[in-house]
């Protein structure tokens, strides 16, 4: 068995109820300037795509934060962001070439735990040089995510919500952010108290955090996940556990609504079905797939595609 499964396995359950919370754009409003402010000129400067920067800017912010991929580890964000460039005529038709990152879409296949310690021991395996350009770009991110990302507090009632909610569930943080980055946001802003674990990338997908910690421990029902993108949403489903839909935009809101209602419809029994139904349905529609720049600009609809 692995560290991280360890971990993970070792999450203490004390109540009947188990609730994971995602933290970047879901619990933290610091989506927007970590991947503008830091993944993405490091993208930018570590990949050489400065002739193409602002197509760059717009593929890897659609990725990151407008679209269904919304909050997926960084590296296969990256790896989607070469390839929506390669897509785009406007950025081939000034001699794009994507980077050469075939090994590291074979490491991202094959590891589970996406983060640097796990590419560290890669490359010092391997010594590959687009495995040690990958770590080069993910460590000055987080380098910039340290001097940066600071005194960004909690959504509206998050702290609310954590208060109410730890007297009846075992709270865990399920995110794909590094596990010192979480750890320095949860505690600047007191409320790492409410969690029993923090578990960053480091520890695996979102997918295996709620399997090897909740998974076959709670009931079902009482299993929900919170979060603001789709890899939350397939990571609670994967694991059988209900899901509350954090709207990207709208998270004051939709974290009014858990405070007020759905939390207690979840303590009921009375979440899942027709209300979390409306409520993913709600919350598909801020996801879309296809980026703006590939939407049909003609008045027949279709042609463009």
């Amino acid at each position: 068995m692995s560290e991280h499964v360890k971990t993970l396995k070792g999450f203490a359950k004390t109540k009947d109820f188990f609730i994971g919370i995602d933290s970047d754009g879901c619990a933290f409003d610091t989506m927007e300037i970590k991947h503008k402010e830091c993944f993405i000129p490091n993208i930018i400067n570590s990949w050489g795509l400065q002739p193409v920067s602002k197509f760059a800017r717009a593929a890897a912010e659609f990725v990151n934060l407008y679209s269904q991929w919304r909050g997926i580890n960084r590296f296969p964000a990256l790896t989607m962001t070469f390839d929506l460039l390669s897509e785009w005529d406007e950025v081939l038709e000034r001699g794009y070439k994507s980077p050469e990152c075939q090994s590291l879409r074979d490491w991202i296949e094959t590891e589970t735990a996406l983060g640097n310690p796990a590419l560290k021991k890669k490359v010092e395996q391997t010594r590959d040089p687009v495995l040690t350009r990958a770590l080069e770009w993910s460590t000055a991110v987080n380098k910039d995510v340290e001097k940066i990302v600071r005194n960004c507090p909690p959504f509206p009632h998050v702290r609310e919500s954590l208060q109410k909610i730890q007297p009846k569930a075992d709270v865990m943080v399920v995110s794909a952010t590094p596990g010192e980055a979480l750890r320095r946001e949860w505690e600047e802003h007191d409320i790492a108290k409410f969690a029993g674990l923090i578990a960053g990338q480091e520890l695996g997908s979102k997918k295996e955090h709620i399997q090897h910690a909740a998974a076959g421990r709670y009931e079902p029902a009482r299993m929900l996940m919170i979060g603001d993108a789709l890899g939350d949403m397939k990571a609670a489903k994967a694991n059988n556990a209900l899901f509350f839909p954090i709207n990207p935009g709208h998270e004051a809101d939709s974290w009014k609504l858990f405070f007020e209602e759905a939390a207690d419809r979840f303590f009921a029994g009375s979440y899942a079905g027709d209300y979390e139904k409306r409520l993913i349905e709600k919350f598909m529609t801020y996801l879309p797939s296809t980026p703006p720049w590939k939407k049909c600009c003609c008045s027949r609809g279709g042609c463009c595609e």
